[in-house]
């Protein structure tokens, strides 16, 4: 069973779902895990290392030795796998998504929405702007 797989039952918001994600985040995820979830998204490597604050050259490494991330960093891989779950059903298509995260949206002030990936505030602005979108609240 795939860890940053939104088929996983570790998406469900029920307890036990949330902590199976605490003991994943603590343990840290692998680089190899990691690297098969962002094939699955349009993210460079170097957007990575910016919303992962490590260097790309670290980013390397981690590969190169299929390293662990830290809790911090495996936090936030599995915040932006479980949006990218939620942004995939709002829009029915990972390629919609993908290309709504990359266009100017006046909503968010007139950024692109994967340049708040890199911070928390970022990410539940993301997710509040998907809620209204999924029941047609447009802004």
């Amino acid at each position: 069973m795939e860890i940053l797989d939104p088929a996983t039952p570790y998406y469900s918001s029920d307890d036990k779902g949330i902590l199976s994600l605490i003991n994943i985040i603590r343990e840290g995820i692998k680089f190899d895990a990691f690297i098969e979830f962002a094939n699955r998204i349009s993210f460079t490597i170097p957007e990575w290392s910016g919303i992962l604050h490590i260097s790309l050259r670290t980013l390397q490494r981690y590969q190169r030795e299929n390293l662990l991330f830290d809790p911090l960093q495996s936090e936030k891989i599995i915040e932006i796998a479980i949006l990218h779950k939620k942004g995939t059903d709002v829009f029915g298509d990972p390629a919609k998504f993908n290309s709504w995260l990359d266009t100017e949206n006046l909503a968010l002030g007139k950024i692109k929405p994967k340049k708040l990936l890199d911070s928390s505030f970022g990410i539940n602005m993301i997710k509040d702007e998907l809620g209204r979108i999924e029941y047609g609240i447009l802004a």
